[in-house]
């Protein structure tokens, strides 16, 4: 009998989900998720802070953003995370996603740049909203739809 979140993978079983419980990990996903919203929260009010406040939001906004993915990892696991993080389908959105928080945070340690900052966090936002519809079917889809009809 195989059990939720195992798959064959040659001749032996891996559990991909968790060795924790299931009550565990939603309490997991739940204090990893909020801990990325009061982050990103924080950031915001950061953002007003005499000459830090950007590079604080940048920082603040993006490790929220990367608690709020990671969440997901209590729900499915790491292996099953990285590999649907890793589809096909949204491949691009994942590099782009990964390339804006690496860009956010180079444009606020080392480069110093509140300007570019304030740019990497917009596009985060965006692709971390492109890469979050593609877990919900005909998303995209729609989008595009949407977007097309409102520039025709």
């Amino acid at each position: 009998m195989e059990h939720e979140g195992d798959h064959s993978c040659g001749g032996g079983q891996v559990v991909e989900a968790s060795s924790l419980s299931w009550g565990t990990r939603i309490k997991g996903f739940i204090a990893c998720f909020a801990a990325g919203i009061v982050c990103s929260l924080l950031g915001t009010l950061l953002l007003w802070v005499p000459r830090k406040g950007l590079y604080l939001f940048a920082v603040f906004y993006t490790f929220g953003n990367i608690a709020s993915i990671g969440s997901t990892v209590f729900l499915m696991g790491p292996v099953k995370q990285l590999k649907r993080m890793f589809e096909p389908t949204r491949l691009i959105a994942t590099v782009m996603v990964l390339l804006c928080f690496t860009l956010t945070l180079c444009s606020a340690f080392w480069w110093h740049n509140k300007g570019l900052a304030l740019i990497f966090c917009i596009l985060q936002s965006l692709a971390l909203t492109w890469y979050s519809l593609s877990f919900i079917p005909y998303a995209r889809d729609a989008v595009k739809k949407c977007f097309a009809v409102c520039l025709a």
